[in-house]
């Protein structure tokens, strides 16, 4: 990802949630893989990490928890579908707006899946 710098210098803020809004050309499960990629490199640990997407409408959700010398992180990735990998908008939030932002994206993807056990876990447990 070429803006790997971007998001690194983020995760150093002191806010708890780093949010980055991108288009990437890959899939689900590559551009996530990219995302953790970045990361470790940086040398952060992925300790949860989770992905969301839609088929309806080419855009989804990674979730990433991660750990660095006692420090913990949440990088969210918002990302929709584009021809190449494109940074939108990154930005730092505290606990509550994080956790207000996280919950309004997994909604607008999980709409119609509220009753999965699994999604249903996921929601009580943040």
């Amino acid at each position: 990802m070429e803006f790997k710098e971007k998001i690194i210098r983020e995760l150093e803020s002191d806010e708890l949630w780093t949010v980055l809004t991108f288009k990437t050309p890959h899939g689900p499960r590559v551009t996530m893989e990219e995302l953790v990629k970045a990361v470790e490199e940086a040398g952060w640990r992925v300790t949860f990490k989770a992905n969301w997407w839609t088929a309806d409408i080419p855009y989804g959700l990674i979730r990433l928890d991660l750990e660095r010398n006692g420090k913990e992180k949440i990088l969210l990735g918002k990302w929709i579908l584009g021809n190449e990998c494109e940074l939108i908008r990154v930005e730092s939030l505290d606990l509550e707006r994080g956790k207000e932002e996280f919950f309004r994206m997994v909604d607008s993807i999980t709409s119609t899946l509220i009753h999965d056990p699994v999604i249903r876990t996921m929601r009580e447990q943040y």
